[in-house]
């Protein structure tokens, strides 16, 4: 009988070992799994100047009791069935299972040593990418076994001139680890070493809650991380924050054995968003602070999945989170998680089912609460502003009205010392003197202007679409959305105040301050206008104060009088009258830049070229030849 033997040369780990890795903490990740199967509570990630060293405080390995054989064989399977798959203490799962973790170390160095101690027992080899005798290990004599940190079980990794470097600070070092590391509470912490600097990682969620403005929880085991949320506006704080129960879907798989079955899906753990991204700068070498985390059985299985299931929306950039997917780990099903445990096997029905509903259910809770949240924050904004700008109105006209009494008291003074028989000269050389005397009392205009709308762009709801664009290429040539008065705008911040009378609102702008900054009109005008009471008072407000307008009118009516309808108006048509698609000429679309760039010139905003505008308008309507 031919007999058939596979054998695999021991250079494999100088092809694996290099490559299986991509970055220093998926490695430390590894090691600290492993330690945590060890059931150890303490691990020590120690940074020296020629080596990085990892040590624990786990049970160890012993020589004599085949736990160091066991160790070296290099992808053989830790747990098969059930049983196998707790830990020693029987307190905990195991996160390691094809084997190969061990191999990690050596993607950060060449050479790497392995020391550990059972019981009094102590053992110590160098694990190489090229071993020099074949499949024989260099051995480490007891007396050189020596550990920092553990005394009588444990073990340590030591990597001798890594290739990679920890970060520069401890504290982008904590932040990283906990990133694909969060497992850490009082029973099992991390000490971050280097020198004469140490920090100890045992709470990862108050350092990461504490950031957030929103949080969905999944699961009993996550809602008391709600309480870490800080409480910025209590009264809305149901719609920010809310602790679910666990996701459980039904999902059908063959098991080992070959035999299929539904399995009940859990998805436990939390997702939320920043309050804030400033300051964010990652390095190189760092994780992004936006991603939404895969673990199973408390290990990372994927870093980031947000590419995956957003929508490339501009808020997704203030999103995290991490969940967790036992069912990923489960002994008696196949292992769908790539060798280098960073990532997951794309076409596994387990995986499938979790991001279709991260992406159509979770991803989508979690950006309406963060909307909420924004609009919560504009809105008290806007009012804190608006209470300024009425401050500064009164004391502007308090200084307005004292300014006059002063100036004619004054001046009475100065006619009466002068005497009757006085030149008309002499009389209001006497009168301009007090005035200018009088002046600087009329230094807060500044800061009431500063704080006043600028445009408003005046409309009817029907032609919303209309006055859309408008206030697109407005934003797309710089001018601050906060300086836009749109009634009907999407964006709060552009809107009349809650529980403010757009009247009113409007007539504090058209008449009421004293400051002489008046707001620009940009007037939307189509057969809606002529319906409109709203729009019909706009227009004779803004002829009674004489401010600056352009017209945008929608074809086939024709501005009149009190508008200035004797300059030339942009033109845009309608496929019918009062409905339909927008669309317009060539020149109509130049015409419509044109009056566009003319109000930032007029109100010193930094514009776009015309051929920008031309090209970015073109994005919004339908632009034809004729």
């Amino acid at each position: 009988m031919k007999e058939y033997r596979l054998n695999v040369d021991p250079r494999i780990l100088e092809l694996l070992g290099p490559n299986l890795y991509t970055n220093i903490y998926y490695v430390l990740a590894e090691l600290i799994a492993n330690a945590y199967d060890a059931d150890a509570k303490n691990i020590y990630i120690i940074s020296n100047k020629d080596d990085i060293r990892v040590e624990d405080d786990g049970h160890g390995m012993s020589y004599e009791a085949g736990d160091i054989a066991r160790y070296l064989n290099v992808a053989g399977v830790s747990r098969t069935t059930e049983d196998e798959s707790k830990t020693k203490s029987g307190t905990r799962r195991k996160m390691g299972r094809k084997g190969v973790g061990k191999l990690a170390a050596l993607s950060v160095s060449k050479h790497v040593d392995v020391l550990t101690v059972a019981d009094g027992e102590k053992s110590g080899f160098v694990l190489s990418r090229r071993p020099e005798n074949g499949n024989e290990l260099k051995a480490i004599e007891d007396d050189k076994i020596v550990f920092e940190r553990i005394a009588e079980h444990g073990s340590a990794i030591i990597m001798r001139d890594p290739q990679y470097r920890l970060h520069k600070t401890l504290a982008a070092v904590q932040r990283n680890l906990l990133k694909i590391f969060p497992l850490v509470d009082a029973d099992f912490r991390i000490h971050v070493i280097r020198g004469d600097e140490t920090v100890t990682i045992q709470d990862f969620d108050r350092s990461i809650m504490g950031e957030l403005c929103t949080l969905i929880t999944l699961g009993e085991k996550f809602a008391s991380l709600c309480n870490l949320v800080p409480d910025i506006y209590p009264d809305r704080r149901g719609h920010l924050v809310a602790a679910l129960g666990k996701k459980i879907m039904p999902v059908t798989m063959k098991a080992d054995d070959g035999k299929e079955q539904e399995y009940s899906l859990e998805v436990l753990g939390w997702i939320g968003t920043y309050k804030s991204t400033r300051g964010r700068k990652a390095e190189m070498t760092d994780f992004p602070d936006n991603f939404i985390s895969l673990f199973a059985n408390e290990k990372m299985g994927e870093f980031n999945i947000l590419p995956a299931v957003g929508q490339n929306k501009l808020n997704e950039v203030y999103v995290v989170g991490q969940l967790h997917v036992d069912l990923f780990e489960l002994t008696e099903l196949p292992d769908m998680a790539l060798s280098n445990r960073q990532g997951y096997k794309s076409d596994d029905p387990r995986y499938e089912a979790v991001r279709e509903y991260v992406r159509s259910e979770l991803l989508a809770e979690v950006l309406k609460k963060r909307e909420t949240f924004t609009d919560i924050a504009n809105a008290e904004k806007k009012r804190q502003k608006e209470d300024a700008q009425r401050n500064d109105e009164a004391k502007l006209r308090a200084s307005v009205d004292t300014f006059r009494k002063k100036a004619s008291e004054e001046a009475a003074d100065a006619l009466a010392a002068l005497g009757a028989n006085v030149s008309r000269e002499a009389i209001e050389e006497a009168i301009s003197k007090s005035i200018n005397a009088n002046s600087p009392d009329l230094g807060l205009k500044a800061a009431v202007d500063s704080q006043k709308k600028k445009v408003l762009i005046s409309q009817t709801y029907p032609d919303k679409a209309f006055a859309d664009i408008i206030y697109q290429m407005l934003i797309f040539n710089d001018v601050p959305p906060d300086d836009i008065l749109y009634t009907n705008c999407d964006d709060e911040i552009c809107r009349v105040p809650e529980g403010r009378a757009v009247y009113d609102y409007l007539r504090e702008f058209f008449v009421e301050s004293y400051s002489t900054q008046k707001i620009f009109v940009l007037f939307v005008t189509s057969e809606n206008t002529k319906v409109s009471w709203g729009a019909i008072t706009e227009v004779g407000a803004s002829w009674i104060t004489q401010v600056d307008h352009k017209i945008f009118n929608i074809h086939p009516f024709r501005p009149e009088h009190p508008l200035n309808d004797e300059v030339q108006w942009q033109s845009t048509n309608r496929e019918e009258p009062t409905k339909g698609d927008l669309w317009m000429i060539r020149l109509n679309a130049d015409i419509f830049c044109q009056k566009v760039e003319a109000v930032c010139d007029a109100l010193e905003y930094k514009k776009k070229t015309r051929a920008q505008n031309v090209a970015h308008l073109g994005t919004l309507v339908s632009i034809r030849n004729s």
